[in-house]
């Protein structure tokens, strides 16, 4: 077992709770393996009728995956110690998302990319005003997994398509107006929402909506109608055209951004959502992203926007084709295809 993820049991409740706290919270390959581990005891234990899922000091909630073990795999390994962690990750997340107890995530902080993916699988989502959401892979150059798809295809309107490409951050407000989140506490209110949560598992939802709070204002809200007009697309062209036709700051702005991502990324992601929307199951999405996962990992953007982004902090990624239209079709049906026997991903057995 790692010390870093506090793993036990109050009474009838399991408890995991992050702790990496100077690298907020980031999930290493150890970490999943010891959740997945416990969660697979639990889920046959009598005893224990829930989960909760917390971080312990700092400014947690979990900011992502662990970027430098998978810079280094493709850097070193040709992606193999990369696509190993890709592959116990997923399987957490498809095992979370399918686990016959509830599990309530207190995203009381950074929120990001492998976080999001332990975070949206679980029956109770509680957010906070210090709750920072975003998948911002197109940054760097890998692309919204850990069940993005998933998730982000089945927001309302565009917002999926919005956050996916844009990797804007959402505070908890805007977190529970977009659904991501089922309820929106004070943070000075999660000890006892935990310890009467442990006191009376079987009444988890209405424990936490005693303790909600009326909803801050949620600023994505007046911005919905421009992101379902500009986003509307899932052509990337299509997105950049539109928002460059229009002179507003707003519009400014965003395209500004995306100027800033891997086109490969961008273009990917619209894939991404566009299929899993249409797919009838959570392991299938998992599958596909784990395809991506395994090949975007070797391309040249990855290691490039990990190191413009996280190692020289120099923000100055020189991306690999440079533009929208430098990335082909035929590369992005490359990304998506099957790979060979054997190789695929499945589920936890």
């Amino acid at each position: 077992m790692t010390d870093e993820v506090h793993i036990h049991t109050h009474g009838r409740i399991g408890h995991i709770s992050l702790n990496r706290p100077k690298a907020l919270h980031a999930l290493t390959l150890d970490m999943c393996r010891a959740m997945s581990k416990a969660l697979s005891e639990w889920a046959d234990d009598d005893g224990i009728e829930a989960v909760i899922l917390d971080h312990a000091e700092g400014r947690g909630f979990c900011a992502g995956g662990d970027i430098n073990l998978l810079r280094h795999s493709a850097l070193n390994d040709d992606g193999r110690s990369g696509r190993e962690f890709f592959y116990d990750e997923y399987q957490l997340n498809h095992q979370m998302f399918s686990y016959g107890k509830p599990i309530v995530a207190f995203m009381d902080g950074i929120t990001m990319g492998g976080g999001v993916g332990i975070a949206l699988p679980c029956k109770y989502r509680v957010a906070t005003e210090h709750t920072r959401f975003a998948m911002p892979e197109t940054g760097i150059g890998l692309f919204p997994d850990v069940g993005g798809g998933w998730h982000l295809s089945r927001l309302g309107g565009r917002l999926g398509q919005f956050l996916a490409l844009t990797g804007a951050r959402l505070d908890g407000a805007e977190c529970q107006f977009a659904g991501l989140s089922t309820h929106y506490l004070p943070a000075e209110k999660l000890e006892e929402a935990k310890a009467r949560i442990i006191d009376n598992p079987a009444r988890i939802g209405g424990i936490l909506s005693e303790l909600s709070v009326t909803l801050p204002e949620a600023r994505i809200e007046a911005n919905c109608d421009r992101i379902n007009k500009h986003f509307a697309s899932d052509r990337f062209e299509d997105i950049l055209a539109s928002l460059e036709a229009d002179d507003s700051d707003w519009a400014a702005k965003e395209l500004a951004t995306l100027r800033s991502k891997s086109p490969q990324t961008c273009k990917v992601a619209l894939r991404q959502l566009a299929d899993s929307a249409q797919l009838d199951s959570f392991a299938d999405n998992m599958a596909m992203e784990y395809r991506i996962a395994s090949r975007v990992l070797t391309r040249p953007d990855f290691a490039e926007g990990v190191r413009a982004v996280i190692v020289d902090k120099t923000n100055d990624p020189k991306w690999d084709p440079a533009a929208p239209e430098g990335v082909s079709d035929e590369l992005i049906d490359s990304i998506f295809a099957p790979l060979p026997a054997g190789e695929e991903w499945q589920p936890l057995a």
